[in-house]
């Protein structure tokens, strides 16, 4: 695979999504034959910054340059023709197709310029997939459909449709995330080739080994802004963290509550939690708590809430209120007075097309009876949207009328309808407005108050750390750590969120 010189450069990128500046000031620049990683923590702008590189998303200030030349990507497809793509961790697979139709979707051989040359297809494919040849089964065949496929190998699937557009720059975006050591490593051998072809490889990471294992360069994002960069020969793990985290601030605490008595029931208990993605996991949390769960985004969290509420098998032991339990359905966690609020809004809390009464009352008509006392259930939603100061017209208003913030609101109160004892918060704060967060987190206080257990996800690891007493650090299925006290700080979890836990009992010494 041939492949002319490049030189990129993003300056000064802003890149604004309404009132949230995803990116205040990105700065990159990488160059034939090298390999720079981009660095930082949760909200950093890494993805953003990746996506305008990709023309994902377009900038709405700043300066892209390619081999010198000023440069706007109206699409991915626009970048791909230039030489540029990307490697993302959330697959850009279509289940029911062929690995050899997924890799050369959009840009297949043809035949006379009139059909798709099959043969071509597929023997191209096997060439790609010799490139990984002793690291995958050999089930992993060209005309296998990417439905049957582990994610390992789906994984592979996604960084050789990259690769089959030979491009000069290539954006690895946790790509190594669902690949075992020896993937990782032949992977690793094929960007010491694509450097000596004079490719251009930007790698994003959360396995600091990895980097100083490929990279070249380092370049940090804080808060949206590039901070710096750093020669990986001439710097270690402890100063990458460093510039990730910057000066470290005592954060400011968002609820002030007695902590949790020592005497207070245990109300959840995970011994050894095994998924397709959890690898061992065990916690307790009592009432009255709220625990923290951290880390990188993509470590298992999500599947961990879900586990709980029954909503993916696993095998290990789960206690509630000291009671075995095995949840194979939601149903069965909603009958024990456990409660799940989503991370997708859209997709996976609302009906966006029925009125805002239907959605409060979706998990709860049940409990008003045959026929149904409407009366009733109109009179407990109006009741929650006030105790949520929920801003809208009326209760038959469609859930869609409502802001983001207002709609967040009623994803969480058709559960609080229920009165839940167990509450599992996955980022329910991602998105909505500065006020709305200020409200949630008194109605955090008072549920705790009222004793309800909380297990709290979140993206945003300032919200940890002002909300939390205890953090449990998830990376790659497994708890890395357990933060509390003294080393609950900014620094500790991104080194837990990084695998650098070493550096949180060398800075604790």
């Amino acid at each position: 695979m041939a492949t002319t010189n490049v030189s990129l450069s993003a300056q000064h990128i802003v890149k604004r999504y309404g009132g949230v500046l995803a990116l205040a000031d990105g700065n990159l620049e990488v160059q034939s034959g090298e390999v720079v990683a981009l660095l930082g923590a949760n909200g950093s702008g890494k993805s953003t910054l990746s996506k305008v590189i990709t023309g994902l998303v377009a900038p709405n200030e700043g300066t892209l340059l390619l081999d010198g030349e000023p440069m706007q990507f109206a699409s991915p497809q626009a970048a791909q023709k230039l030489g540029i793509t990307a490697v993302y961790q959330e697959l850009s697979l279509i289940p029911d197709m062929t690995v050899a139709d997924n890799i050369w979707l959009g840009h297949q051989p043809m035949k006379w310029g009139v059909t798709v040359d099959k043969k071509a297809v597929r023997a191209k494919t096997q060439t790609l997939l010799d490139l990984f040849a002793g690291t995958v089964q050999a089930s992993l065949q060209p005309d296998e459909p990417v439905s049957a496929l582990p994610p390992d190998e789906r994984q592979i699937v996604e960084i050789l449709k990259a690769l089959s557009l030979d491009p000069r720059l290539i954006i690895l975006d946790e790509a190594t995330a669902s690949l075992d050591s020896q993937q990782v490593g032949r992977l690793f051998e094929l960007v010491a080739g694509w450097k000596e072809q004079g490719k251009a490889i930007i790698i994003v990471s959360h396995r600091m080994d990895e980097i100083f294992r490929v990279a070249d360069r380092a370049m940090v994002l804080r808060n949206g802004r590039s901070v710096g960069t750093a020669i990986i020969s001439e710097t270690n793990e402890t100063e990458l963290v460093n510039m990730m985290v910057g000066e470290e601030t005592a954060v400011p605490r968002q609820l002030v509550h007695d902590p949790v008595p020592a005497d207070a029931a245990s109300r959840l208990q995970l011994t050894n939690i095994h998924s397709d993605v959890l690898q061992g996991v065990s916690l307790a949390v009592r009432d009255g708590e709220l625990l923290g769960i951290g880390g990188l985004q993509g470590q298992g969290q999500s599947d961990l809430l879900r586990v709980i509420f029954g909503d993916i098998p696993f095998t290990g032991e789960m206690t509630l209120s000291g009671q075995t339990v095995h949840f194979k359905h939601p149903r069965q966690a909603m009958q024990q007075n456990v409660a799940l609020v989503p991370g997708d809004r859209g997709s996976e809390g609302l009906l966006l097309i029925r009125s805002i009464l239907e959605n409060f009352q979706l998990p709860n008509w049940q409990g008003y009876g045959f026929p149904l006392k409407t009366k009733a259930a109109r009179a407990d939603a109006s009741r929650m949207g006030e105790e949520l100061s929920l801003v809208y017209a009326n209760l038959d208003a469609p859930v869609s009328s409502l802001s983001g913030g207002n709609a967040q609101k009623v994803v969480i109160g058709k559960w609080l309808l229920r009165e839940p004892k167990l509450l599992l918060l996955n980022d329910p704060t991602k998105g909505v407005d500065v006020q709305t967060k200020r409200e949630f987190y008194n109605l955090l206080a008072d549920l705790r108050k009222e004793g309800t257990a909380i297990l709290f996800y979140s993206s945003d690891d300032e919200e940890l750390l002002g909300l939390c007493d205890r953090v449990l650090v998830m990376l790659d299925g497994r708890i890395s750590a357990e933060l509390s006290g003294d080393s609950l700080t900014h620094a500790q979890l991104v080194s837990a969120s990084m695998t650098t836990s070493h550096l949180v009992a060398q800075e604790a010494a």
